[in-house]
């Protein structure tokens, strides 16, 4: 497995709304790593996870989006849940914060609705990608070139993306996002 010792991951969610196995897998796949993830979020406190549409676990933040600063972080999870992505996307810190990790050429892994706030950054177009079936007008409108894949990673560009589609896609999704932030130069 790839080694992500010393390496700070974001995990950029929504006050409400984040679908919960989207958060806590790849939350423990950067542990078993050696990586740190740290939870941040638009708003300071707890943050309420769901499954599906009913209430799951709430999470402590550990930094707003108005304190976090992707040169802090070594790359970034945009977990899914259709309301997540949704408000994160109307949210002009959470999206700045999103779109720094691209200017700073820094890895990002989005699952399932996240691409959502990717579209809202701008930072899609000329990519190849997938996410939830519903999303695919809108990425592609946006100007990414959306396949239905388990997981996609696109290197084309200084920022490495991997997109998965659904919860069903976690497995593979995990494995490609701490293969690829273990390989990216910090």
């Amino acid at each position: 497995m790839a080694a992500l010792t010393d390496r700070t991951i974001a995990f950029l969610v929504a006050p409400e709304g984040t679908e919960q196995v989207e958060l806590t897998e790849p939350w423990q796949a950067v542990e078993r790593a050696g990586g740190r993830p740290v939870l941040v979020s638009t708003d300071s406190g707890e943050v309420q996870a769901f499954n599906h549409l009913d209430k799951g676990d709430r999470f402590p933040v550990d930094r707003t989006t108005g304190q976090a600063d992707a040169s802090e972080f070594d790359g970034l999870v945009l977990p899914g849940g259709v309301a997540n992505p949704d408000f994160l996307r109307t949210k002009p810190e959470a999206v700045a914060f999103t779109r720094s990790f691209f200017d700073q050429g820094k890895p990002v892994a989005a699952i399932c609705h996240a691409p959502w706030t990717l579209v809202e950054a701008d930072v899609v177009r000329g990519r190849k990608m997938t996410s939830w079936p519903s999303l695919r007008t809108d990425l592609r409108n946006a100007g990414a070139n959306w396949v239905d894949e388990q997981v996609v990673v696109d290197t084309a560009a200084a920022t490495s993306l991997v997109t998965s589609r659904n919860p069903g896609d976690l497995p593979a999704f995990c494995a490609k996002l701490v293969e690829i932030f273990a390989d990216a130069r910090g």
